[in-house]
């Protein structure tokens, strides 16, 4: 560990690679450490994501640490990131191979682990048919049997098909306004517990029951809670959110993506961003922006008098 970086950038996913990519074309020294394990990894393709619509994850990720070797400032590696402190005006990261590495400024793009029901048959179809998201996949299984496992979303799913089932699991707490709701927008509700998803490989063909029976059913939305990936938000001693009913424990920012750790910033799902890939990048980029303006007034000295980035950024 023979330099201090601007600013190490944990994690190479939508959010990790645009904030890498702003800081790369602002000409801070970034170190971007990456695992390899972003949350759409298992999708067929990225839905409603302007310009890269449909595109393989994998393909997505390869073009934009492609994007990023133009640039001379910021080195990419694989690794991962298993612990941290602060040391006086730096931050110093380890990694499992027992490297270290120092950074003026920590951007964490770690992501988050999507926790679906313990269900039968989930596993293999997440990302596909079966999803938490229906702006992301609804538009691969227009027209089909669609249902929503126990939860919200049921009206809105119709925006896709004309079948819409809410299996609600055995245990509906459905109140009599809810249940017109639905009947009149010819939702309909099934009643009995769900034990299982059946279908070939990734395909959803039938939702199973307890009592042996099952329905067609193509396209499952499903409730889904975010956990924190990584635990280094809270070894360098980052506040989390109260807990919602997506997310358990967000990293908390502010305004300008900074958590209550000066110096710290968070972007993407890790920081409760609503998940979608167009999201992250939104989120990454404008973090990394505010990395530039902190470091600028913390003395790489441009611009005389400014004392905040809200002032450097007027």
């Amino acid at each position: 560990m023979n330099e201090t970086w601007d600013c190490i950038v944990v994690g190479a996913g939508a959010a990790g690679l645009s904030g890498a990519l702003v800081l790369g074309r602002a000409r801070r020294r970034t170190l971007v450490v990456d695992a390899g394990r972003p949350s759409n990894r298992v999708a067929d393709g990225i839905g409603g994501l302007l310009g890269q619509d449909t595109r393989a994850p994998a393909d997505y990720y390869a073009a934009g640490r492609a994007e990023l070797a133009a640039y001379p400032s910021v080195d990419l590696r694989a690794g991962e990131v298993v612990g941290g402190e602060r040391d006086g005006e730096r931050f110093v990261l380890e990694l499992a191979d027992g490297s270290r590495a120092a950074g003026r400024r920590v951007l964490l793009a770690t992501g988050m682990d999507y926790r679906p029901p313990a269900l039968t048959g989930i596993e293999e179809r997440w990302g596909r048919s079966v999803f938490h998201c229906p702006f992301c996949h609804g538009w691969e299984h227009r027209g089909e049997p669609l249902g929503v496992l126990n939860r919200g979303g049921a009206l809105l799913l119709r925006a896709w098909s004309g079948d819409v089932t809410l299996y609600a699991d055995g245990h509906s707490d459905l109140t009599a306004e809810d249940r017109a709701r639905l009947a009149f927008a010819g939702v309909e509700i099934e009643e009995r517990r769900v034990v299982e998803l059946r279908g070939t490989g990734s395909d959803l063909a039938a939702v199973a029951f307890a009592d042996g029976n099952e329905r067609a059913c193509r396209g499952l939305l499903v409730p889904v809670t975010l956990h924190q990936r990584s635990a280094l938000a809270t070894q360098l001693g980052a506040a989390t959110s109260e807990p919602g009913p997506l997310v358990a424990d967000a990293v908390a920012v502010d305004d300008d993506f900074e958590t209550s750790v000066p110096g710290l910033f968070a972007a993407g799902d890790a920081a409760g961003v609503m998940p979608s890939v167009a999201n992250a990048v939104a989120s990454g980029g404008n973090a990394a922006a505010r990395v530039v303006l902190s470091l600028m007034t913390a003395g790489d000295g441009v611009v005389a008098g400014a004392t905040s980035t809200a002032e450097l950024a007027s």
